[in-house]
């Protein structure tokens, strides 16, 4: 059992705990929190979890986790752990099983009050337009070789097939695309599942958010990046669907014989891994980079099909109706990269899980108009509750290996949620409140009540205040369209 005194208070939103804990442990296990947010963490399992993730072999300096921390499979959601290439591992439970969920968010010219009387047409149109629900299918159907196009282009496939402007991939982590996907990694199963998900928003979590800018912080850093006062945006909140999630299986059950071919150790199994640089290191990695690429071409296509809404409903009424992409950014992901450990450079496969890339000024992995700023970060929070859009700082750097937190994280189970909130009545409160909502489901509805999760603002306030993320704006919903 892991309690407060366990942990040493590095600073006031700092919490460590010491490799001499456990005679297993790599490295240190650190914790980004207020005393309220640590207090939420160790309600469940998820501390335990983040000090398991301290044993993997090659992880260098310490694992880390963000204050929306919450239990996960083997790793924490909110888990940051890095290791050295090309000897460290690379474990699926360190990336998730929805692979590059993330957040898109698109921004118009529009202020809230000029369309105010056409929230509910639009909310509607999107609702009919975007495609949501367990098992879905979008509008996109994809044949086999398509389909393996998404998967080693990306976003760029997008390009080419008429659902996405090339600026939209400048402003797209990655570019839209990952290095080293290889369609042949994914399993013939992974690929029925996803060849009918492309452009659908999913169930769960995921959703699109109509919303409007409540509050400006860093007015220079809002105006570089397109954002105002009262700005109506919208945000798209998925990833790799199906598709993902079964690559995350196939591998997981690969893994329990790499684990023992390569006579690693774990004190829980759900960590299962295998060195990057081996064979079943390798082609695991090729297969998240193709369901990371899916996930690009998913959020572009839903990004097409919002844009199309917006048209639907606004053409005639305003006459600035297209919507321009701030960022989309992945936050369950491993990725290859760079960062000074003890003053060197050190190459380290970084897994980030339900955590954000966060990468600051200078980073040459950014476009040349965001370069000298860093980069934007979306943090999503409870359906009904606000969410922000911070920038990436030089101390994410030294001391995240860039990485900042990714939402809200739960505090209650859905199971639980359902049982104690009804559907129906939350989607009357959010009315009372001038939100709109579009649902396929009451019971998917309650089990992403705002009190299942934690107080995003309280979450930015930590990362905020720590300097690993600087807030920029402050976004409120008026319209929600859920699965």
């Amino acid at each position: 059992m892991i309690t407060k005194q366990n942990f040493e208070r590095i600073t006031d939103y700092i919490w460590q705990v010491p490799q001499n804990f456990r005679g297993d442990m790599r490295a240190p296990a650190r914790l980004y929190a207020s005393e309220e947010l640590l207090e939420d963490a160790l309600q469940d399992q998820s501390v335990e979890q983040l000090i398991n993730t301290a044993t993997l072999p090659g992880v260098v300096k310490y694992a880390i986790s963000m204050p929306d921390i919450h239990q996960g499979y083997g790793f924490p959601i909110g888990g940051v752990v890095a290791t050295q290439a090309p000897d460290g591992v690379i474990s699926p439970g360190g990336v998730g099983y929805d692979i590059n969920c993330g957040v898109r968010l698109l921004a118009s010219h529009l202020r809230a009050e000029e369309i105010v009387r056409q929230i509910k047409d639009l909310a509607t149109a999107l609702y009919k337009n975007c495609p949501s629900g367990v098992g879905s299918e979008g509008s996109v159907p994809l044949n086999a070789k398509q389909l393996d196009d998404v998967l080693e282009q990306g976003s760029e496939w997008a390009v080419k097939n008429g659902y996405a402007r090339r600026k939209d991939l400048q402003r797209t982590e990655e570019f839209g695309k990952m290095p080293g996907a290889d369609a042949g990694a994914v399993s013939q199963r992974a690929k029925a599942r996803g060849r009918d998900q492309l452009g659908t928003l999913g169930a769960g979590n995921h959703f699109i958010e109509v919303d409007h800018v409540a509050q400006v912080y860093d007015a220079q850093i809002a105006e570089r990046l397109g954002l105002f006062s009262e700005q109506i945006v919208v945000q798209i909140h998925c990833g790799s669907r199906g598709l993902g999630h079964q690559v995350c299986t196939d591998y997981v059950n690969d893994f329990q014989r790499a684990v023992r071919e390569y006579q690693i150790e774990l004190p829980d199994r759900e960590l299962v891994c295998a060195p990057l640089n081996s064979p079943e290191g390798q082609t695991y990695f090729q297969a998240m980079a193709a369901s990371a690429n899916f996930a690009f071409a998913n959020r572009q296509v839903l990004a097409f099909h919002i844009r199309r809404s917006f048209e639907e409903v606004l053409a005639g009424i305003v006459k600035d109706f297209d919507l321009f992409q701030i960022y989309d950014i992945a936050h369950n992901m491993a990725k290859v990269e760079e960062h000074d450990i003890e003053g060197k450079r050190v190459k380290v496969c970084v897994h980030r899980k339900g955590a954000t890339r966060a990468f600051g000024p200078g980073s040459d992995v950014l476009p040349d108009d965001l370069r000298d700023i860093g980069q934007p970060v979306l943090i999503p929070g409870s359906m009904g509750t606000a969410s922000y859009v911070l920038i990436g700082t030089a101390a994410s750097m030294a001391e995240t290996f860039g990485s900042t937190c990714h939402g809200a994280g739960r505090v209650m189970s859905r199971a639980k949620a359902k049982k104690e909130v009804r559907g129906e009545k939350l989607r009357e409160e959010l009315a009372a409140r001038g939100i709109v909502v579009r649902a396929g489901s009451m019971p998917g509805l309650a089990e992403e009540a705002p009190q299942a999760y934690k107080d995003v603002s309280r979450v930015v306030e930590v990362v905020h205040r720590a300097g690993i993320g600087r807030r920029v704006a402050r976004l409120e919903p008026v319209a929600v369209i859920k699965g």
